[in-house]
């Protein structure tokens, strides 16, 4: 909050440190979003350069992370409009998965469920996202997404729904079904 006061009052420092302190936060959630570097990068320049305009306006009714997620998310949102979207890509290894698991058995989860999640609408896999790879709470999605709580349960539910029956056809005849809740499979596919 400290930073954005200062930001406020025009602290070009104070922007440099904020963007040091969230630009591989930023990069990664980006990431999942779109496969192009240069559009995350400048996503990432967009979302500051907001910040830098608004830092005065940020009343914390919410944490500063999630202010400038959403910032960033609105932003993405509109680069993917004007540029062409391109489709979703799942970018990060699993590693949260228990390492009795054969390593290409992890592989090939995370490539099912990345197929899986290619098909959803942007708005329910960051929905997804936000909740199982970056922890956001419902309430904090709500925020970055610019709606009801409802609407971000709804989109989850969707999401879930699609999922299941998304997976099994992507898994094709004779395809084991992996092991686990559904929660566990979305949660370990989106761990950074």
């Amino acid at each position: 909050m400290d930073l954005l006061r200062r930001i406020a009052a025009g602290d070009r420092a104070a922007l440099e440190a904020l963007y040091r302190s969230y630009h591989r936060r930023l990069d990664r959630f980006l990431g999942r979003v779109t496969r192009r570097a240069d559009m995350i990068e400048e996503v990432i320049n967009d979302t500051f350069w907001i910040v830098w305009q608004k830092a005065d306006q940020f009343r914390g009714d919410s944490r500063v992370s999630t202010w400038i997620v959403g910032i960033a998310y609105r932003c993405v949102l509109k680069t993917l409009r004007q540029h062409g979207g391109d489709p979703l890509e799942l970018t990060e290894q699993v590693e949260a998965l228990p390492s009795l698991i054969d390593p290409n058995a992890v592989h090939e989860l995370r490539d099912w469920v990345a197929k899986a999640l290619d098909h959803l609408p942007v708005e329910q896999r960051v929905a997804l996202e936000l909740a199982y790879g970056a922890g956001h709470s419902l309430e904090e999605i709500a925020g970055i997404m610019q709606c009801e709580v409802s609407t971000v349960k709804a989109r989850m539910h969707h999401a879930r729904v699609q999922l299941r029956n998304l997976l099994p056809v992507l898994a094709g005849p004779g395809r084991a079904h992996a092991e686990g809740s559904e929660d566990e499979s979305i949660a370990a596919a989106v761990q950074p």
